[in-house]
């Protein structure tokens, strides 16, 4: 038996968010039902996207390293026949086919190139670069700088000993707020050049593309959590896409015609309610112990989903953070 160790997380995690898929014990129920002997276990997920960059050919390196042990009764020509005549990313399918294979009979010719251990924590400073670099192809080079000069005071403000921990804490949390998915923002990552690139490396020949949206401003129906319903909008959308992407000049002011739903002054309103609480943190940085203020500093990121979902989960995480500052 095959097993892939990456974790894969199901529908059910949605309502349980904080849960441990726990991995290792659940290979150890495995080995347990099928004897230890006849199991062999790789991180495929990890494997793909530190080899090939992309964490979708996992299923395909599973694929040769399950045929390389006579797990697959199907012959090679036919598989490789398979892929060709599948038509998506065939040479990619090839290569990670190829892989497993090799993951199966020799993995230490693999070595130089893939390692199991952990790769290295990211920086503080490489923390914020990052996003400073997003924010000002999101918005502009202004928008970043009130970014990077409030997390800058808030690190000078904080004590010493625990500067790094809280401010990368406030980092990702600030970022979260300040790079809400509006309109602006879902037209840019889709009308943009790395979205094309990943499309025309994953498929080949003739494909069409559908956008699936919730416009809010075009939707009158809703799911079953009470979301506004996306809707697929066909190849058209296209251009559409690129030319609503060169409006996010429009985004900061009285002119921009998506910033009256009641999401779109719920992103502000989160966002500037954070901004406003870092303030009062950079003048008073010793009020609360500092795992206290790694909690709230860490709330935001529990801020998910859209529509009616998301509106719920802010007002939660602002009673919390309310109450957590009055303690």
């Amino acid at each position: 038996m095959a097993l892939n160790l990456a974790e894969m997380p199901t529908g059910d995690i949605v309502l349980r968010r904080d849960a441990s898929l726990d991995i290792p014990a659940r290979a150890r129920a495995v080995a347990s039902v099928v004897g230890a002997g006849n199991v062999t276990a790789l991180n495929a997920n990890a494997i793909a996207e530190t080899l090939l960059g992309d964490a979708v050919l996992a299923n395909v390196i599973m694929l040769g390293f399950s045929w390389q042990q006579g797990l697959v009764p199907v012959s090679l020509t036919a598989l490789q026949q398979a892929i060709v005549l599948n038509g998506v990313a065939i040479e990619k399918n090839q290569l990670a086919f190829a892989i497993g294979r090799a993951m199966a009979a020799a993995p230490e010719r693999l070595a130089a190139h893939y390692s199991e251990t952990e790769a290295t924590e990211e920086t503080l400073q490489d923390l914020i670069k990052r996003r400073v670099s997003f924010l000002t192809a999101y918005q502009n080079e202004d928008y970043a700088g009130i970014y990077s000069d409030l997390l800058q005071r808030l690190h000078r403000a904080l004590p010493a000993n625990h500067a790094d921990r809280l401010t990368a804490s406030a980092a990702r949390s600030l970022f979260k707020l300040m790079a809400y998915k509006d309109e602006f923002e879902v037209a840019r990552l889709m009308s943009g050049k790395s979205f094309r690139d990943e499309l025309d490396r994953t498929f080949a020949g003739d494909f069409k593309v559908n956008y699936h949206l919730a416009p809010p401003l075009l939707n009158f129906k809703t799911d079953a959590r009470g979301r506004p319903a996306k809707r697929a909008f066909g190849q058209w959308m296209t251009p559409v896409l690129s030319l609503l992407s060169k409006g996010k000049a429009l985004r900061e002011t009285p002119f921009n015609p998506f910033g009256y739903h009641s999401e779109a002054r719920m992103h502000r309103e989160l966002r500037d309610w954070f901004q406003n609480m870092l303030e009062d943190i950079i003048s008073h940085p010793t009020a609360l112990a500092p795992d206290m203020l790694d909690t709230i500093l860490k709330a935001p990121m529990d801020i998910r989903g859209y529509g009616p979902v998301r509106e719920a989960a802010a007002q939660k995480v602002k009673q919390e953070v309310d109450a957590l500052r009055l303690t």
